[in-house]
């Protein structure tokens, strides 16, 4: 088959040969849960395309993920509704599927297979979905091709793990500019030779659906709507007490919050998303982590808006600003979207230890044992952090706003990681306990992009610094004190209150 998927993207998970008799292609979506933009739904289209069989995309949701709760769960089916709502005029079948009971979803992808040609789905290089893949890998009756639409950068087009922004943004700026040339197709579902069939959609859903009866009787599609009303999660038993937060979830919302973003916010980008009491950044990074939106998309839709083309490139040279030659506010959200999202991707992708302590720089490890039995003034327990009980004002709003919204401001992240190292008995437990807040909490944990926040506390992606100090070492040094002189906090301060979080 001739595709516009470059091959660096497609990595075959078993070795079984398509078996061109059965009944359909499946794409089984489970990190890009979104119709545009994504390498993996144009993969599957072509297989329908080429094999002249119909299409099945397979959005499910289990219960047994670590930290499964309310937030989570709501976020995702939030993008649910609006894959259906996608899919709903186009020759194919969505199947929504939400577990109600542990295991209640177990043997579903397999029993998929045994009608599909081949399964497409996603490589994702975190979190359990490594995992899943090559355990189902092993016993799927069905060829299993997985496709890498994380970023701008193919995960495979690095041959080493970057450990500094600085080498990583100097390889980016010579090698991007390529891949930008293998862009996703916006809309998959439009092409022709595939949208062309919607005149026969009724015919091919009913014939599709007698085929797939069993499985859809066995496994019922998800009543969206039930699940998005008040208490629609209240008998699933995942945890109840991490509420939904404040962030929507879906491909709708995440396009709304690019236009706001584009329109009000990139102007000011990089004084304003250091300042706790403006809200400056594009608060996109829950839907790049859920995949409701694709880091091409907002690439394009920022080049659009700053006019640019690739003419106006300029020679690599790994500095922040000035290589894309636009804007300084867009230059300093491009090495957000282009450098630190994609370090930690490379990291995740080649490092199965990236979120191991051994997977620190050698400077880093050598300071952190000389400082292992420095004395610590506070010592706090996971507890004490959850309900935010130290004695930083600041710290405690920064853990108050990750609970009840499923974020952090961006500088004081960094602040709330660096107190915990400051407060903890070992580093191993600042380790563990950062790992555990953050991914309980925020809608953008358990994301590569989380494990390069949570490192970079610890000194992945950073130098040596000096003065040498207690507990620290050489690491960076961050106090509350100095954030306070930076920054203004008193909006921020009053709203994540004690008083504000009671009332």
């Amino acid at each position: 088959m001739i595709s516009s998927i470059p091959d660096l993207r497609i990595r075959s998970a078993n070795d079984h040969p398509i078996v061109k008799d059965r009944e359909c292609i499946v794409y089984w979506m489970t990190a890009f849960r979104r119709t545009r933009f994504n390498f993996a739904l144009e993969r599957a289209v072509e297989w329908s395309v080429e094999l002249q069989k119909p299409l099945v995309i397979l959005e499910a949701l289990r219960l047994r993920y670590r930290w499964a709760s309310d937030r989570f769960h709501r976020f995702v089916i939030e993008g649910m509704r609006d894959n259906q709502v996608a899919c709903e005029s186009k020759p194919l079948i969505y199947y929504p599927y939400v577990e109600l009971e542990h295991g209640a979803g177990r043997g579903l992808v397999e029993d998929l297979a045994k009608k599909a040609c081949l399964v497409v789905s996603d490589d994702f290089p975190c979190f359990f979905h490594p995992h899943m893949i090559r355990t189902v890998a092993k016993t799927l009756p069905a060829k299993l091709e997985v496709i890498d639409s994380n970023g701008l950068m193919p995960l495979r087009n690095a041959e080493r793990t970057f450990t500094v922004a600085h080498s990583y943004r100097r390889w980016m700026q010579k090698e991007l500019p390529t891949h930008l040339q293998d862009l996703p197709a916006e809309s998959p579902l439009e092409r022709k030779e595939f949208s062309g069939k919607k005149s026969k959609q009724p015919e091919l859903q009913s014939k599709l659906a007698k085929r797939l009866s069993s499985t859809l009787k066995r496994w019922k599609p998800a009543n969206i709507t039930s699940l998005l009303k008040e208490k629609g999660l209240a008998k699933l038993p995942i945890d109840h007490t991490v509420g939904t937060g404040v962030v929507a979830g879906g491909s709708a919302e995440a396009g709304r919050l690019l236009e706001q973003f584009l329109a009000k916010r990139i102007s000011s980008y990089d004084s304003d998303r250091n300042v706790p009491d403006e809200l400056g950044s594009s608060e996109l990074s829950p839907h790049l982590h859920f995949g409701h939106i694709a880091s091409q998309e907002i690439f394009l839709r920022l080049m659009e808006q700053e006019k640019w083309n690739p003419s106006k490139l300029q020679k690599p040279n790994g500095k922040m600003n000035g290589f894309w030659n636009v804007g300084e506010d867009a230059e300093a959200f491009l090495d957000q979207l282009c450098t630190w999202r994609e370090i930690g991707f490379n990291m995740c992708w080649r490092e199965k230890n990236y979120d191991r302590l051994e997977s620190l720089p050698d400077w880093t490890q050598k300071t952190i044992a000389e400082h292992a039995n420095d004395p610590r003034e506070y010592v706090y327990t996971l507890e004490q952090f959850e309900n935010a009980q130290t004695h930083d004002e600041i710290w405690n709003a920064a853990q108050r706003q990750l609970v009840r919204e499923g974020r952090i401001h961006n500088y004081l992240r960094m602040l709330w990681g660096k107190k915990i190292l400051h407060w903890t008995a070992t580093v191993s437990d600042a380790l563990d306990i950062m790992i555990d807040l953050n991914n309980k909490y925020a809608l953008d944990g358990r994301d590569p992009n989380s494990y390069s926040g949570i490192f970079w506390v610890l000194g992945r992606y950073d130098r040596a610094w000096g003065p040498e100090r207690p507990i620290f070492g050489k690491i960076r040094y961050m106090t509350s004190e100095s954030t306070a002189k930076k920054h203004k906090l008193g909006k921020y301060l009053q709203r994540f209150s004690e008083q504000a979080s009671q009332e």
